[in-house]
């Protein structure tokens, strides 16, 4: 795919995410204001494009369209293109996405990209949350046998296991690691430290996944702004450049029909297309920082393989051998990860590129800021981890 211009991430803003007594459109203009105090001199009258990722809002804030809602919120006058994405839990890197494509195309110069989901219904009804959470998978032949997220995400574990010997320790480095970033992250659901011990001595939920291998019904929104090379320059040097772009979905949404029940060959396939367009020939050596879909603690350990920096089977010895730490090969999940942030789906993409965009500038808590990086990547899977979507940028 050629892409005619650069477009580049020139300033974003965030909520605090969690269950929130906020509603979504207070979400939507809590993170819309922070966007806006972000970019010097720039209002709601300079964005000619806004995409909006938000995956059920018809259900979790019984509202459709939604893009209309917060243009109207935010006072803007679009005039240009507006649009809301639905892609489960890539919707937020879809609307970033297509912000990106249409910049690139030349449709238009500045646009606002916002994910919002309102997913604690008033009065903390968890099973109508979960309910609505169904309809991410196949709901007519998943959701009736029970799979949804977290029964899926075990038979995972359990698979990857069984094949490569990983063990529930290692499961549990990955939550114990996020959680401890999510700790100086102001933003994240879940702020306090956990050990090893403790995230195997939570609550089991799903054998062999635990309590704290899960990330959280989250409330929350984000924005960024993106522009033109041309427009960007001439409001910041710190831009985050998107350089490259990649997905994959091989003809499979309910769990039946995935290729595998060990690995996402769709996210190998979504990384080689977005490291070559970017230009990247060694990711492991390449990339400094990266934040990748960590749902369940297994979905990290797997993503170290499918993304290639390691073989199949490497991905728990990845994590117990430190090289996703802060000092390690690649620093993964930095901000806290959803594991550490939660996960309110259309929200979390947009997070993790504002989060990569703040690591380029330095401008995080020194307890997880990574040394110097100057290339880094967004991944998001959605549904069954049936689509996954990949997202290079550099400083």
């Amino acid at each position: 795919m050629a892409v005619t211009r650069t477009a580049g991430i020139v300033g974003g803003g965030h909520t605090r995410w969690g269950s929130r007594e906020a509603t979504y459109k207070d979400l939507i203009q809590e993170a819309g204001k922070a966007t806006f105090d972000s970019v010097p001199d720039m209002g709601p009258e300079d964005i000619e494009g806004l995409f909006v990722g938000s995956v059920q809002p018809e259900r979790f804030a019984f509202q459709t369209h939604v893009a209309p809602l917060v243009a109207e919120l935010l006072g803007i006058d679009v005039d240009a293109m507006i649009a809301r994405t639905e892609l489960a839990c890539a919707s937020g890197q879809a609307a970033l996405r297509y912000a990106w494509l249409a910049i690139a195309a030349g449709q238009l110069d500045v646009a606002l990209v916002l994910g919002v989901e309102k997913m604690n219904p008033p009065g903390g009804h968890m099973p109508e949350a979960q309910a609505s959470m169904t309809n991410v998978m196949d709901r007519e032949f998943d959701g009736v046998n029970g799979l949804n997220a977290p029964p899926y995400f075990a038979m995972v574990a359990q698979r990857h296991m069984y094949e490569y010997g990983t063990t529930r320790e290692q499961l549990a480095l990955v939550s114990a690691k996020n959680k401890r970033h999510a700790a100086h992250n102001e933003f994240a659901q879940f702020q306090d430290e956990v050990t090893v011990e403790e995230v195997l001595e939570s609550y089991p939920l799903s054998p062999p996944l635990c309590l704290y291998d899960c990330s959280g019904i989250t409330d929350g929104a984000a924005g960024l702004v993106l522009m033109s090379e041309e427009k960007a320059r001439e409001v910041t040097d710190e831009a985050a450049w998107i350089t490259g772009s990649g997905q994959a979905c091989f003809a499979s949404n309910s769990v039946n029909n995935l290729p595998s029940m060990s690995g996402w060959p769709q996210a190998t396939t979504a990384a080689e297309k977005a490291y070559d367009q970017a230009g990247v020939t060694d990711p492991l050596r390449e990339l400094d920082v990266a934040e990748i879909h960590d749902c369940f603690s297994i979905s990290e350990i797997v993503e170290y393989e499918d993304l290639g920096w390691v073989e199949k089977g490497e991905g728990g010895r990845f994590v117990e051998d430190g090289r996703s730490a802060l000092d390690g090969d690649i620093a993964v999940n930095p901000r806290g990860g959803l594991l550490g942030c939660g996960h309110p789906l259309g929200a979390t993409g947009v997070s993790q590129a504002l989060e990569i965009y703040d690591q380029f500038r330095g401008d995080v808590p020194a307890e997880r800021r990574v040394p110097d990086p100057e290339t880094g990547l967004i991944h998001n899977l959605s549904g069954s981890a049936s689509v996954h979507s990949v997202m290079i940028l550099r400083a």
